[in-house]
C-alpha cells in the first residue's frame, strides 16, 4: 500500500522560493528524491539553488538543461547535489540511462520535469509542484532589481513511510521561511 500526503503553500517571490527551499534542506538527507514540475519560468531551478544553499554544496546551481545532469559535491560534509533537467528526455528509459541509481544513496537527487520518469527511482519522494497562479496581476514595472514579481503556489506531494514520518514537521518548516 502506497502512503502519501500533501500540502499547498504560497511563496512571494524567487528569495522566498529560495528560503522554503532552504528550509527544505534541513529534512534532507543521502538518497531523498525531489521531482520538480513546473512550466517553463516556474522556478524549479530557482528552488534548486535555494536547495543547494542550504545543503552546502559547491556551487553555483544552474540549470543543467543541456548537460542533463550536473553533480554539486558538498562543501559541509553532507550529501551531494545531483541536479537533473529532464526536460529533454522521452521516456523513464532515459532517465535509466543516466545511472541516477549509482548516486541515489550518496545524494540528494533533485529531477526537473521529471514527472512520468522519475517515479521509479524511490518509493519515498517527494513532488513540488510550483504553479504561477491564473488571474493573478503582475505588477507592469519591475522591482529594484529589475523583475517583475509573481507569486507561486508550491504543491508538495509526499510518498512513502520516510516522508510519511517527518510530513508535519516539515509543513511547518517550510510555512515558517
Amino acid at each position: 500500500m502506497e502512503i502519501y500526503g500533501q500540502f499547498s503553500l504560497e511563496v512571494r517571490d524567487p528569495s522566498h522560493t529560495q528560503a522554503v527551499a532552504e528550509a527544505l534542506s534541513d529534512h534532507l538527507a543521502s538518497g531523498d528524491v525531489i521531482v520538480l514540475t513546473g512550466e517553463l519560468g516556474a522556478g524549479k531551478t530557482t528552488f534548486t539553488q535555494g536547495l543547494g544553499r542550504g545543503l552546502g554544496v559547491r556551487g553555483p546551481v544552474a540549470s543543467p538543461t543541456f548537460v542533463i545532469s550536473r553533480v554539486h559535491p558538498s562543501l559541509v560534509g553532507g550529501p551531494e547535489l545531483v541536479h537533473v533537467d529532464a526536460y529533454r528526455l522521452g521516456s523513464a528509459l532515459e532517465v535509466d540511462d543516466l545511472d541516477l541509481d549509482t548516486d541515489l544513496k550518496q545524494a540528494v537527487t533533485v529531477i526537473e520535469w521529471g514527472r512520468g520518469l522519475a517515479e521509479g527511482l524511490s518509493d519515498d519522494r517527494l513532488e513540488i509542484v510550483l504553479v504561477r497562479e491564473l488571474g493573478y496581476e503582475a505588477p507592469s514595472e519591475p522591482n529594484a532589481d529589475g523583475l517583475i514579481i509573481e507569486p507561486r503556489r508550491l504543491d508538495v506531494h509526499w510518498t512513502g513511510a520516510r516522508w510519511a514520518r517527518v510530513a508535519a514537521a516539515l509543513e511547518a518548516s517550510l510555512r515558517a521561511a
